[in-house]
């Protein structure tokens, strides 16, 4: 189970075979790593199962593997425009299931300085696993990104000495990676990345994130979105890198549209202006477990989020379901207009 979808395992992986499996797409939203917040958002997992699954069948179509077999529906996996014909968006997506070894964290006492041992995770795994790692791109550098916390504009090839407090665009987008299972997310350099991959060579998984951002990116500008990041996650058969868990979606990557976000960024935004103490206190809570070496920091926050108001949830509703019909290029869902949700955006 993850936080805003539930996991179903119909045939288990084995070390020399895939296995099969769903994603069924819920309703929850997670913001800061929190995990199930107290309300839902209505439409929400239809929006992001069948951006997901527009975008990998965008992929397949362009010859980059994944994991993806198709969405459910009454009981058929089935392709997504086949479901869609029936007039209802698919909450359910049928995928190929790697081994997922357990990451043993032993703190202090670990080899690893991280604490976590992916020596053992790896031994596990043979060569038939979902590589622990997020692999990130960028296109745009924001205000507040942790990107420019960590590198100068010049690591980029950007002719200015220090960020400037505005976005900025990049000419080749940045490739990153992050850890997957660990608690609190870690940005790793290549070296560290490299190791945690195990039997992959990271600057393959970087080339595979070239291309599915390129892919996401053009079919966003189709539809008068500028994508300025996401992530992908992989899993590795047979000395193949597929694409897994899900791609494109307004949870894992990040989109605007005229000018204004339209991506779980929004209601990460809107926790920030209503609800400042808990955010803190998240903050807080993770940089404490960090010091103290402790793996579960949600165990040490003093505070917990409040739910959203009627009117907000409607908004962010809206905004998922105009968004996947703009992306898409189909009325899946009945909803304002990309520009109407906007502005109902814009005045949250």
């Amino acid at each position: 189970m993850t936080s805003v979808k539930e996991f179903r395992v119909a045939e288990p992986a084995t070390p020399d075979a895939l296995g099969r499996g769903a994603f069924d797409f819920t309703d929850d939203y997670s913001v800061f790593d929190w995990g199930k917040m107290p309300d839902q958002i209505p439409d929400k997992g239809a929006s992001l199962c069948t951006m997901g699954a527009f975008n990998f069948e965008l992929l397949e179509d362009a010859g980059v593997p994944t994991h993806y077999r198709g969405v459910v529906h009454e009981g058929e996996t089935v392709p997504l425009a086949e479901a869609l014909d029936s007039g209802a968006a698919p909450r359910e997506m049928a995928m190929d299931l790697t081994q997922v070894p357990d990451l043993p964290f032993e703190g202090d006492e670990a080899d690893d300085p991280s604490g976590y041992d992916y020596g053992a995770y790896h031994a596990d795994a043979g060569e038939n696993y979902l590589i622990p790692l997020e692999v990130v791109f960028r296109n745009r550098v924001p205000v507040g990104s942790s990107l420019r916390t960590r590198t100068t504009p010049a690591d980029h090839g950007l002719e200015i000495e220090d960020w400037p407090d505005a976005a900025v665009d990049l000419a080749e987008p940045v490739i990153e990676f992050s850890t997957k299972y660990e608690e609190q997310d870690r940005y790793l350099d290549r070296a560290e990345a490299d190791r945690i991959a195990g039997a992959v060579d990271v600057d393959d998984l970087a080339d595979v994130a070239r291309e599915v951002n390129r892919l996401v990116t053009d079919r966003a500008q189709t539809a008068g979105m500028d994508h300025q990041d996401g992530k992908i996650e992989c899993l590795f058969f047979e000395g193949e890198i597929r694409v897994a868990d899900v791609v494109g979606t307004f949870d894992e990557n990040r989109f605007s549209y005229d000018g204004q976000q339209v991506s779980k960024e929004v209601i990460r935004q809107y926790h920030k202006r209503t609800q400042p103490a808990w955010v803190a206190a998240v903050s807080e809570a993770k940089e404490r477990a960090t010091a103290e070496g402790i793996a579960d920091w949600k165990s040490l926050c003093e505070r917990q989020p409040e739910p959203l108001d009627p009117s907000v949830v409607q908004v962010a509703r809206d905004l998922y379901c105009a968004g996947t019909n703009a992306y898409t290029g189909e009325a899946v869902f009945d909803a304002p207009s990309i520009d109407e949700a906007v502005a109902a955006v814009r005045d949250l």
